[in-house]
């Protein structure tokens, strides 16, 4: 019959017990670009953090990739100013 040599302590059985109890990430909106991040972590679509500017993202990239983020970003804010508020009567309808 086999008898360990040395005792496992509670720290080590925990480790080894860990990934039992790993979750899945729970993600958050981007008040700025709408794409999905971490809660309390730079969005690392636009680079803001809490409404400013952190990391300059377009900055990293490559002239065509910079375009395109460039147009992204364009077509997001537009579609954010044309978005009327809504009356009180929309919001009954609701």
């Amino acid at each position: 019959m086999a008898v360990p040599k040395q005792r496992h302590t509670k720290s080590r059985r925990n480790k080894r017990r860990m990934h039992l109890f790993l979750k899945s990430p729970v993600f958050s909106l981007c008040k700025k670009c709408g794409k999905e991040k971490i809660p309390h972590v730079i969005c690392w679509n636009c680079g803001y953090y809490k409404n400013e500017e952190v990391v300059n993202v377009l900055e990293k990239l490559d002239k065509k990739e910079r375009k395109k983020r460039e147009k992204e970003l364009k077509s997001q804010e537009k579609a954010e100013s044309t978005a009327k508020p809504l009356t009180m009567e929309d919001l009954s309808r609701k």
